[in-house]
């Protein structure tokens, strides 16, 4: 049964099971997490957000240069770590990779990012200070975006998240955790197959401005 509650929409929701259900996952476990996001959107009306306790799904995005050799990630103010971009679903979202689209934009201030559609990598991971609660987890679906050619590195943004964000060379990477490894390299791995280079295949940022992130 579908349990009720706040939500950012059904088309968001719709376009979620639509995504996950039409995935490729490039490994096992990749297909295990595919189809735990799947049975939680189909138990829980209220999935997409962070008022679905104790566990709903995000939206990030991994930004790249467009040559794929560098990565720009955030140092995140409470974790104090350094991750992709990305966070929580609003009520303005109608596509998860649109959604993981905003977030970058919001967190960097980049505009003119081309996102690939169609997601990278799936993460579940907890998240002790989503909630005071406690025992949260972000089902996060994550996305590659690629940087306009020749963007000015030094312009970016610093939002009310981040200690600082920063262009990082894809082979030395600041934190060596696997999850992190992996989707650098799924992310290379699709962007060498030419996606999403084309902006009539993926969504492109325009002018936005930039909001404090949830």
């Amino acid at each position: 049964m579908v349990s009720t509650g706040s939500t950012t929409g059904d088309q968001l929701h719709a376009d979620a099971l639509a995504a996950l259900g039409s995935w490729p996952a490039p490994t096992a476990e990749q297909e295990r997490l595919r189809q735990r996001y799947a049975d939680h959107l189909a138990a829980h009306a209220d999935g997409m957000t962070r008022g679905c306790y104790p566990d709903h799904l995000t939206a990030s995005t991994l930004v790249v240069s467009p040559a794929g050799d560098e990565v720009l990630l955030t140092l995140h103010a409470k974790a104090r770590r350094w991750f992709q971009l990305g966070g929580h679903c609003e009520d303005a979202d109608t596509t998860l990779a649109g959604a993981a689209l905003r977030e970058a934009v919001e967190e960097s201030g980049l505009t003119g990012l081309v996102v690939d559609p169609v997601p990278v990598q799936l993460s579940e991971h907890a998240v002790p200070f989503c909630d005071p609660r406690g025992g949260v987890h972000h089902l996060d679906v994550r996305f590659l975006a690629v940087a306009p050619a020749d963007p000015d590195q030094s312009g970016h943004a610093v939002s009310e998240e981040s200690l600082d964000v920063r262009w990082w060379p894809a082979d030395a990477l600041p934190d060596p955790d696997p999850d992190l490894v992996e989707l650098v390299a799924l992310a290379r791995t699709r962007l060498s197959a030419g996606s999403p280079q084309s902006a009539a295949s993926g969504t492109s940022s325009g002018g936005s401005s930039r909001a404090a992130a949830e």
